[in-house]
């Protein structure tokens, strides 16, 4: 196995590196056939959206030197070979969003985690929600709406009480973020072959972003997210605890 290191740029993911360096041996990302990533969440997320675009897709075993690192390995620079060798693997599929802003341009980028629409100002925001061409919310006042995947369902999603998502389910959560009207719908569980569409009205005055994953698009007012099934990246994990048990332990915490 030949691994490449890809690191964050925070004091504590180049201590690591250093670390890993000293008692390691690793190739160019053109020659190898699996990729160390030293960072936490947010690090692994655009860490992911490069490597989607990349030729070569070789999985990612991620070690936390973040903050929370929920899609992370705990850091320990010891034993790195036979973890690798012994991990276990999850291929994770993006959203793919087209949003077309005031201007009428159109901007597309996957989503690992989720697709967010959020107000830009004190105005609450006026939404239209359409799944697979049939209009299914005429108007949600509310703070915002996201389309989460499973990966992502405990990210985001889960703050505005969203449903965690089993990692193999079909399933993405369309969930309001603080509702006005209707007061009670706080969102649905749809499949992850559907396509959502949103329309914003009165956008002129209740101006909408679109957020995927870290990509902010203003002023948008139309936005559609739907799951690329052409696509898709492998993460390892350890096997005592992998990425599906940390969600499905999500689950039952307190």
């Amino acid at each position: 196995m030949q691994p490449a290191l890809f690191v964050s740029e925070t004091p504590q993911a180049r201590a690591a590196e250093a670390e890993l360096r000293a008692r390691y041996a690793f190739v160019d990302a053109s020659a190898c056939d699996v990729i160390v990533a030293l960072g936490g969440d947010g690090y692994l997320l655009a860490l992911l959206h490069r490597l989607l675009a990349a030729p070569r897709k070789v999985p990612v075993f991620g070690m936390n030197r973040g903050t929370v690192g929920f899609l992370m390995n705990d850091w320990s620079p010891d034993g790195l070979m036979e973890r690798l060798a012994a991990a276990r693997g999850f291929h994770l599929r993006p959203l793919t969003m087209t949003a077309v802003s005031a201007d009428g341009t159109a901007v597309t980028s996957p989503a690992f985690n989720e697709v967010s629409l959020l107000r830009e100002t004190r105005q609450a925001a006026k939404i239209e929600i359409a799944i697979d061409g049939k209009v299914r919310m005429p108007e949600l006042a509310c703070d915002g709406v996201l389309v989460a995947t499973p990966a992502g369902s405990t990210a985001y999603n889960l703050s505005v009480n969203g449903p965690i998502l089993p990692l193999e389910s079909d399933l993405l959560a369309l969930t309001a973020i603080s509702p006005f009207r209707p007061r009670r719908w706080h969102g649905a569980l749809i499949p992850n072959r559907s396509v959502v569409e949103f329309r914003i009205l009165e956008a002129e005055r209740r101006p909408v972003s679109a957020v995927a994953d870290q990509l902010e698009i203003r002023d948008v007012k139309q936005v559609r997210v739907a799951t690329d099934f052409g696509r898709r990246l492998e993460l390892l994990f350890d096997p005592e605890y992998a990425l599906d048990d940390r969600i499905f332990a999500e689950q039952f915490l307190t």
